[in-house]
């Protein structure tokens, strides 16, 4: 009796995830507090402490915090709602000029750092509205190609409205973020770093409760059978509007946050090579996984901002004959390229999936693998 009852009880590690999953945003806002916290201790032991110091590696996590807000927001519309968009980077150069023209010297504006997120997500989420109305009808391939050519027109009008956004040359003298009176500074990436750690502790909790909301249902139920999802009462326009919007306003932040701390803004950041590495980030991490996408574009960035670069010199410093005149930062893309290859044969879930994608891909591969050949079927 007293062994059966043990094991219908549950054990710690499960009682500890049930909580977890009962208390959600407190438990996002725990682990965004012990990554914060383990990341700087971490970077300063070998060999990382090798790579370079620890303040550019606190620098390098607040750029980290950028691609990771851009995946969270492409995932609500391409891993939540199943919309594929290509031209992603034209909300992110929409709430960096957003905050250019909201805080520089350019239009002798001075409006604070920290309402300017809020106006550059909502300026950047009108853009994704008005994107998104003429393109409902579309599906797949047509919605990309759309897509694809609204990330080029943005950055072209950018370039050539120069009476307005000074052309080739970009606005800069950008004013950097200041609370209580405190102005942050390159030379202390610390308060850049905490600043993102709350943007994307604050963004994570509102998307997990987007996503298991009324809302988050029907986005899953479009990307699965938008037919279907119709057919149930859901308001598919509207929905995927939604999805649009909250994806661009996401990106909007991230626009915001990197033109404040690089304090110019330019045409030429924001070309496709931005949505490319983005979606990479998504697809790579587990498209429709919060966590995983956010993990993905964390691992990413980190391996093209430092390790590509450390090979050079690890290989230079070995005399290794061929490899030492291989410059692998310009490799990067062929390098992402291989990697979506390998994942989509070997793992096309991602490196963390959700539990609902890695169940629809591995069953719908055992339903194949059950079929009976078509003589078996027709009883020959």
């Amino acid at each position: 009796m007293t062994t059966a009852t043990s094991k219908r009880l549950p054990s710690p590690w499960g009682r500890l995830r049930a909580r977890a999953r009962d208390h959600r945003s407190l438990t996002i806002l725990a682990g965004w507090a012990i990554v914060a916290s383990v990341l700087p201790v971490i970077v300063m032991i070998p060999p990382l402490s090798t790579f370079q110091p620890e303040s550019l590696w606190i620098d390098g996590f607040a750029n980290a915090g950028v691609f990771i807000l851009l995946a969270m927001g492409l995932n609500v519309v391409v891993g939540l709602a199943g919309l594929l968009d290509l031209g992603y980077a034209a909300f992110f150069a929409i709430g960096s000029y957003a905050y250019a023209f909201g805080a520089s010297p350019f239009t002798n504006l001075q409006i604070p750092f920290w309402p300017m997120l809020l106006v550059g997500a909502v300026v950047a989420a009108t853009l994704g509205i008005l994107l998104g109305a003429p393109t409902l009808r579309l599906r797949g391939d047509y919605l990309a190609i759309v897509t694809l050519g609204f990330g080029e027109i943005v950055p072209a009008v950018f370039l050539n409205a120069s009476a307005f956004t000074k052309g080739t040359n970009g606005i800069g003298g950008i004013y950097k973020p200041e609370l209580f009176g405190f102005q942050f500074t390159l030379e202390n990436p610390v308060p850049y770093y905490v600043a993102m750690v709350g943007v994307l502790a604050i963004t994570m909790v509102f998307l997990y409760r987007l996503q298991g909301s009324r809302l988050g249902r029907a986005w899953m139920a479009i990307r699965e059978d938008e037919l279907a999802a119709a057919s149930s009462g859901i308001n598919t326009i509207t929905t995927k509007l939604l999805a649009f919007a909250l994806g661009a306003s996401t990106a909007g932040l991230a626009g915001v946050f990197a033109t404040s701390k690089l304090t110019f803004v330019g045409p030429g950041q924001f070309g496709f090579q931005v949505s490319f590495t983005v979606l990479a980030m998504v697809v790579l991490g587990g498209m429709g996984n919060i966590w995983g996408v956010a993990t993905g574009a964390f691992v990413i960035y980190t391996i093209q901002a430092v390790l590509l670069k450390e090979l050079n010199q690890f290989f230079a410093v070995l005399h290794v004959p061929i490899l030492q005149s291989i410059d692998f930062v310009q490799y990067q893309y062929l390098l992402y390229g291989v990697a979506l290859v390998a994942m989509m044969l070997l793992r096309p879930e991602g490196l963390f999936p959700s539990s609902r994608r890695r169940q629809e891909l591995h069953a719908t591969s055992d339903d194949v693998a059950d079929v009976p050949p078509p003589t078996e079927a027709l009883g020959a």
